[in-house]
C-alpha cells in the first residue's frame, strides 16, 4: 500500500484551501446576487405565483374646450373574469352571463371550462347594472374589475382634431394619440392569494392599487367655433355632394386654431372598425395631413412678395391668356379683364396679373420668400401626421413654372400651411406656428404643460401687411369675394378654384373650391379657411361654392361675440331680381347682370348662356357674385 508522506499532504494543503475559499466565495457571491441584485425580480416572480390579479383601467384624462366644455371622458364599466378552478357549476354561470350580457352561451361556456389557466377574461364593457345583476348570484370564482370606457359627449363632432383611442385605451389618432402620455394616466389592480393552482385560499388578503386619472387637455378650440365650423362642412355636402370638405379656424395673432371640421366623418361613439376604409378616410384630418393646388388663395402670397420687392406695376392688361415659353396660358376669364391697376387684379382675381408678378420677382426670389412663409417645411402643429408641401427643386423651376406657381398652380401645400402663410401677411408679418392644445394638468389642477405662441420668422414688413389687408378688404367688398360679405363689418379674403390633375392631365369637371378670409374681433384677427373638394354639377367657383359658407361662419361668430355692426345707411343691399340669362350671348348676359348691380364669375366658351346661377327669377341682394356658363 503507497503511503502519503507528510510532505505531499503540506505540499497539497493550499491547494485544498485555496479551493475551499473559492467555493465558499462564490456562494457568497451567488447569495448576494439572489438576495440583492434579483431580489425584486424573484419577489416578483414568486407573488406572481402565489397571487392572482385583476386590473383597473385608469380613467383617461378629459379633453376640454378653452370655455371648459367636456368633449371627451370615461365612463366607468366593468369586465368579467372567472377562475375555472374556483367554479362550481360552469354551466349556470355561463347561462347567467349569456343572459345578462347577450353573449353566445357556447363561446362563454367554453371560457368558463378552459383548463390549464387560472383566469378567464369572460366579457368586458359591462355596464353597472349588468355588473350588479350578475353579483347577485354569489358565484364563487366569478370576479369583476372597474375599467374606464373613452366616451365622447358630441359625437360626430371634431372627429379627426380629438381622436379616438383602442379597445386598450391607448390613443389612435388626433390629440388622442399625439398626447397620450399625458391622458392615458397610470393603471391599478388588485391582488389575491392564491394556491399553486389559482384556487383562492381561504385566509387571503387582498390588496388594491388604486389607478391614477390621466391628465386633462384644454384645446384652444372654442365649442361654439367649431359648431359653425361643422355647420358649414355638412351643408357643403348637403348643398354640392363633394368629395369632402374641410373647415379651418384660426387666431392669426397667436397661431391658436379655434375650429377644425373635416367631412367624410364618423361618430366617435361608434367607431367603424370593421369597415377599414371609412375608418381611414373618416380619421384622417384632411386640413393637416392632404397637399392641394390652392390656386387663387395662393396669389395672397404672391401680392406680398410683389409689394415687398418693389415689381408692382401701375397697370395691367389682360386679354383672356399669357404665352409664356411659348405656352399660352389661360386667364380664368377667356374674355379677358382688360386695362386694370393692382388693386382691381387681386378684385378680379386676374391670372395675367399674378404670372407677371411671379415672373418680374423672379424664381429665386419667389423660392426666398416660399421659404419665409413656411412652404418648405412642416408648421409644427401639434397633430400627428402632418404632411408637407410638393415643390418643383428651384433648379429645375422653368419660366412657364414660376408663371403658373404665381397663381397658384404647379405647387401643392397642406391647407394648414397656406393658412399659417397668409395669417402672416394679415397679422404684421409674424409667422406663427399653430396648436391645437392649450395646456394640461392634473386631476388636482396642477399644471404639466402649456403651449404659447411662437413666432417662427419675419415674412413680410409691418406697411405690406397693412397694404394687404386693405387690398383683401376690397375683394369682398367689391370684387369676387363679395358672397362673404355680411353686412355691417369688415371682412376681407380672397377665393381659390383650382383644377385637379389626374395621371399627369387635367381631370375634367373635378375642381377644388375654396376661400380664406380673416376679420377683426374684439382686437383680435380670425381667419377663416373653407375648402369644397369637387363639388357636382355646374357650380363650383370658389366665390359660389366656399365663400358664402365662410360669410355664414363670420355672421355667426359676430353674434356669439356680441359685435354690433356698422350700419352705413347709404350702402344698405338692396334686393334684386335674378335676370333671365339663359340662351343669351355672353356680351348680353353680362350687360344684363350689370345692370342688375351684380357681380359674376363664367365659365365656357360657347357662344351662349347654358346655365345660370341663381335661377330666373331669385330675389339676391345687388352685389351678390352669380354665375353663368357658356356652351
Amino acid at each position: 500500500m503507497h503511503k502519503i508522506s507528510h510532505i505531499t499532504l503540506k505540499r497539497k494543503l493550499p491547494a485544498v484551501f485555496a479551493l475551499v475559499v473559492f467555493l465558499f466565495l462564490l456562494l457568497i457571491g451567488r447569495l448576494f446576487y439572489i438576495q440583492i441584485i434579483d431580489g425584486n425580480g424573484l419577489q416578483t416572480l414568486a407573488l406572481d405565483q402565489w397571487t392572482r390579479d385583476l386590473p383597473f383601467r385608469a380613467e383617461r384624462g378629459d379633453i376640454v374646450d378653452r370655455n371648459g366644455t367636456v368633449l371627451a371622458t370615461s365612463q366607468t364599466s366593468y369586465t368579467l373574469y372567472v377562475r375555472p378552478n374556483d367554479l362550481e357549476k360552469h354551466d349556470e354561470v355561463a347561462r347567467a352571463v349569456s343572459a345578462a350580457t347577450g353573449a353566445d352561451f357556447d363561446n362563454v361556456y367554453k371560457k368558463v371550462i378552459k383548463t390549464g389557466v387560472s383566469e378567464v377574461k369572460v366579457a368586458t364593457g359591462l355596464t353597472r347594472s349588468q355588473m350588479l345583476a350578475l353579483s347577485a348570484y354569489g358565484f364563487k370564482g366569478v370576479y369583476f374589475a372597474e375599467d374606464a370606457t373613452r366616451y365622447y359627449n358630441y359625437g360626430n363632432f371634431a372627429t379627426q382634431l380629438i381622436g379616438f383611442t383602442n379597445s386598450d385605451g391607448e390613443g389612435q389618432s388626433g390629440i388622442e394619440q399625439y398626447y397620450n402620455a399625458y391622458l392615458k394616466g397610470t393603471d391599478g389592480a388588485s391582488f389575491t392569494q392564491t394556491d399553486l393552482i389559482g384556487r383562492e385560499l381561504d385566509d387571503n388578503v387582498t390588496s388594491y392599487l388604486a389607478p391614477i386619472k390621466g391628465m386633462t387637455a384644454k384645446l384652444t378650440i372654442d365649442f361654439k367655433l367649431q359648431s359653425f365650423a361643422e355647420k358649414a362642412v355638412n351643408d357643403a355636402l348637403a348643398t354640392y355632394s363633394p368629395k369632402s370638405a374641410s373647415c379651418l379656424m384660426m387666431n392669426a395673432d397667436t397661431g391658436e386654431i379655434l375650429a377644425m371640421a373635416s367631412a367624410p366623418t364618423f361618430d366617435l361613439n361608434d367607431i367603424p372598425r370593421n369597415d377599414l376604409s371609412s375608418l381611414l378616410a373618416g380619421a384622417k384630418n384632411l386640413l393637416v395631413t392632404d397637399v392641394y393646388e390652392p390656386g387663387s388663395t395662393f396669389k395672397i402670397l404672391t401680392s406680398a412678395i410683389g409689394i415687398e420687392t418693389d415689381v408692382i406695376k401701375d397697370s395691367y392688361y389682360c386679354p383672356g391668356y399669357k404665352v409664356v415659353d411659348g405656352q399660352r396660358i389661360k386667364c380664368w376669364r377667356s374674355i379677358g379683364h382688360g386695362s386694370q391697376d393692382f388693386a382691381h387684379g387681386i378684385m378680379n382675381s386676374c391670372n395675367c396679373v399674378f404670372m407677371d408678378i411671379a415672373l418680374s420677382a423672379g424664381t429665386s426670389t419667389m423660392y426666398d420668400y416660399f421659404e419665409k412663409f413656411g412652404l418648405t417645411q412642416k408648421t409644427g402643429v401639434d397633430i400627428s401626421g402632418e404632411g408637407r408641401s410638393i415643390m418643383l427643386a428651384e433648379e429645375s423651376v422653368k419660366t412657364v413654372d414660376i408663371a403658373r406657381i404665381g397663381f397658384g398652380q404647379a405647387i401643392a401645400v397642406t391647407p394648414i400651411q397656406l393658412a399659417t402663410a397668409v395669417a402672416s401677411v394679415i397679422n404684421g408679418g409674424r409667422l406663427v406656428t399653430p396648436y391645437v392644445v392649450d395646456s394640461i394638468y392634473s386631476d388636482d389642477g396642477k399644471l404639466a404643460y402649456r403651449n404659447s405662441p411662437t413666432v417662427r420668422n419675419t415674412t413680410v414688413s409691418e406697411s405690406t401687411s397693412a397694404k394687404m389687408r386693405e387690398y383683401l378688404y376690397g375683394v369682398v367688398e367689391e370684387g369676387g369675394g363679395k358672397n362673404a360679405y355680411v353686412e355691417g363689418y369688415r371682412i376681407g379674403g380672397k377665393t381659390g378654384t383650382a383644377q385637379k390633375y389626374k395621371d399627369g392631365v387635367i381631370d375634367r369637371g373635378a375642381y377644388v373650391s375654396s376661400f380664406i378670409g380673416f376679420t377683426e374681433i374684439n382686437g383680435q384677427r380670425i381667419l377663416c379657411l373653407m375648402i369644397v373638394d369637387e363639388p357636382q354639377g355646374y357650380v363650383y367657383y370658389g366665390s359660389i361654392v366656399a365663400a358664402p359658407l365662410v360669410g355664414q361662419i363670420f355672421s355667426s361668430t359676430f353674434a356669439y361675440y356680441d359685435v354690433a355692426p356698422k350700419i352705413d345707411a347709404d350702402n344698405i343691399p338692396k334686393a334684386v331680381v335674378m335676370p333671365d340669362v339663359y340662351g343669351l350671348s355672353a356680351t348680353a348676359a353680362c350687360a344684363a347682370l350689370r345692370s342688375a348691380g351684380l357681380t359674376y364669375e363664367v365659365a365656357g366658351e360657347g357662344g351662349s348662356v347654358v346655365y345660370q346661377f341663381p335661377a330666373a327669377g331669385a330675389e339676391i341682394d345687388d352685389g351678390t357674385v352669380v354665375y353663368f356658363v357658356l356652351g
